[in-house]
């Protein structure tokens, strides 16, 4: 218990701090997420393509966490076509 009390504390004080300045990413980013994530709230994930200049995002209809093993065959597919 008092594991989860301190990473709820954790959350609570990075959830309140001023955001990064993301805009000065320049390497290739791809953010990949499901449309009903619990873990990390798929609004999350457009955030963050949105503040990297020139992010690729893609996200999976009817998927959670694990999107990425829901939609395995298609992932890897844009995984080694984003990697080249």
């Amino acid at each position: 218990m008092s594991a989860f009390l301190a990473q709820l504390r954790a959350i609570s004080v990075w959830a309140n701090r001023e955001k990064d300045d993301l805009s000065k990413i320049t390497i290739p980013v791809w953010v990949v997420n499901g449309d009903n994530d619990r873990m990390v709230p798929t609004q999350n994930s457009y955030d963050l393509a949105n503040r990297i200049p020139g992010a690729k995002l893609t996200i999976y209809p009817n998927a959670g966490h694990g999107a990425i093993f829901q939609y395995h065959e298609d992932f890897v597919n844009k995984a080694l076509e984003f990697l080249k």
